[in-house]
């Protein structure tokens, strides 16, 4: 049974920062790239950023394209989501995502996996 779990949203001020992490069970984590998205009340899901299986290629939303950083560790079966200065904007539930395929897609329909999500609110 494959398991996404997200972690470490929460309330944070305009200007702040996060780190959110979603670790993996059940599946072959390395052949799988990962990617994390979010959905604002009321809004569709949208893509934020996506790493390869490697962790080589990277990939991200022009809304957060140098405030974000994905990473992964995949000895921990673990994948990172990196938020520097936050705007209000960015507060959504954030979800980790698993592609079986090695390509960055940017599109929910291409997910596999989902985890549960992580509340992230910035106050400005």
């Amino acid at each position: 049974q494959v398991q996404l779990v997200e972690s470490g949203g929460g309330l944070v001020q305009a200007g702040g920062s996060l780190r959110l992490s979603c670790t993996a069970s059940g599946l072959a984590f390395s052949y799988f790239s990962l990617g994390w998205f979010r959905q604002a009340p009321g809004k569709e899901r949208e893509f934020v950023a996506g790493i390869n299986g490697s962790g080589g290629s990277t990939y991200y939303a022009d809304s957060v394209k140098g405030r974000f950083t994905i990473s992964r560790d995949n000895a921990k079966k673990t994948v990172y989501l990196q938020m520097n200065s936050l705007k209000p904007e960015d507060t959504a539930v954030y979800y980790c995502a698993a592609d079986r395929a090695q390509l960055l897609h940017t599109t929910v329909s291409e997910y596999n996996y989902w985890g549960q999500g992580t509340q992230v609110t910035v106050s400005s």
